[in-house]
């Protein structure tokens, strides 16, 4: 099939790529010239695991193809892809007017049937919202779909390949006809392709990230009360996650969720709740839940030096907002990285991926490590805020030679808390006993 995948962002190169993995011819659209140049040339410009090969394989068999030509992509293709932004503004609604301004732009080039798939996360009602803008400007056959995806940034590929579902929002013979034949080599193991119509559709995307950002600030919260009395959240989590109705996953506490789904999602969908009059209670306090959460390191931190960090220095291992992917926004880092400055203290951090991103976004505000152990020279204490692989199993012997003294806080709760103990560290992580 003829693809145009219109955005080249994390999620229209993602779903570009796998989409031509199967055999289909797509094509990249975007305006960036120099981004279109690079990728052409083979470089990928997000970290994905697994996506650089399957990338490289389909530039090289010409089954991929980039371009800043958006009518000729929808003038050679069947499917139309919006992958475009849809950043929150100030009141918290997602911002559609790169998604209606395309269509508009579309509608001019329509000479023949098009499917046109919202593949960007968007509320209820955009798909009606996109077919009237295209509807108005041409009397060219065309259907709006509603394709939304469920993509984990560092095993977007696998998600993608082998999804667990494939939700496809439409009331359409013909355009779901062309769909399944689209995403039938995606479900041959059986997993469902799940038509319905189109609001539904994009609802589900909004109460799946809702769903699983509230799991994640309700085991914060659960982090935090056993803290207060003296019980261990690994032993709270192991207890509740064996429950076959509430399963193992998103149940790990930590410093919060970050990244470019959830803090979005809940914001936009607890938007949504409010231009209908619906009070959403739980979506209110995730957020809040959320942003308190943030500060819970910092928190544990001044308790610890006396409200006084002026002078003091801290090692800082991962800024990403989850392992396995260079992607800062909303990142818990980020928040730590501010609260710390400001009382005094200085960082130097390290990041396998995600350095370049944090220095265009602060700068010199903090210095960057050439490694994990680089980072820890004659600081006075290492703070873990993203469970990076690499930092599981390091060298105890030669943190604590680094360090000048014995002192971690752990924000992901990567180590083990009697094991540290024995090791002579002060170990202070989220939701279990503080060992010295």
């Amino acid at each position: 099939m003829n693809i145009a995948v219109i955005g080249t962002g994390y999620v229209g190169l993602v779903s570009g790529t796998c989409f031509a993995e199967t055999g289909n011819n797509v094509i990249c659209v975007d305006i960036d010239q120099q981004k279109i140049e690079r990728m052409r040339a083979g470089e990928i410009p997000i970290y994905e695991p697994g996506l650089r090969t399957i990338f490289e394989r389909n530039i090289r068999e010409e089954r991929l193809k980039f371009t800043t030509d958006a009518e000729m992509a929808v003038n050679a293709s069947e499917i139309v892809f919006l992958a475009l932004p849809t950043p929150p503004g100030a009141d918290g609604a997602a911002d559609l007017s790169f998604v209606l301004n395309f269509a508009d732009k579309m509608a001019g080039w329509l000479t023949e049937y098009k499917v046109v798939v919202d593949k960007s996360t968007v509320p209820v009602g955009t798909a009606e919202k996109v077919a009237a803008v295209i509807k108005s400007k041409t009397d060219t056959p065309f259907d709006v779909v509603s394709n939304p995806e469920f993509l984990r940034e560092g095993s977007a590929v696998e998600d993608f390949l082998k999804p667990d579902r494939v939700v496809i929002g439409t009331r359409s013979d013909r355009a779901r006809k062309v769909m399944e034949r689209l995403y039938e080599p995606f479900v041959r193991q059986g997993n469902p392709i799940v038509f319905m119509d189109e609001r539904s559709a994009e609802m589900t995307k909004y109460a799946a990230n809702s769903y699983l950002a509230a799991r994640i600030s309700f085991m914060n919260e659960i982090a935090n009360l056993c803290e207060e009395v003296g019980a261990n959240v690994d032993n709270v989590r192991l207890g509740i996650g064996s429950d076959t109705r509430i399963g193992k996953r998103f149940l790990f506490p930590g410093v919060g969720y970050g990244g470019s789904c959830f803090p979005k999602d809940v914001q936009a969908l607890a938007k949504t709740a409010c231009e209908y009059e619906y009070d959403f209670k739980i979506l209110n306090a995730v957020m809040e839940v959320n942003a308190l959460q943030k500060k819970v390191l910092s928190k544990k931190i001044l308790e610890y030096y006396k409200g006084n960090l002026n002078g003091l220095k801290f090692a800082m291992w991962g800024l990403a907002f989850k392992p396995n992917t260079d992607d800062i926004r909303e990142a818990p880092a980020l928040a730590i990285v501010d609260e710390l400055t400001r009382k005094g203290a200085s960082i130097k951090a390290f990041d396998p991926e995600a350095m370049e991103n944090v220095k265009s976004t602060i700068g010199d505000k903090i210095e960057y490590a050439d490694n994990m152990y680089d980072a820890l020279k004659d600081a006075d204490a290492l703070l873990i805020v993203t469970e990076w692989s690499e930092f599981r199993n390091p060298d105890f012997v030669k943190i604590g030679g680094l360090l000048k003294k014995k002192v971690i806080f752990d924000g992901r709760n990567v180590f083990d808390v009697v094991s540290m103990s024995e090791k002579g560290y002060y170990y202070n992580s989220i939701g279990r006993p503080i060992r010295n």
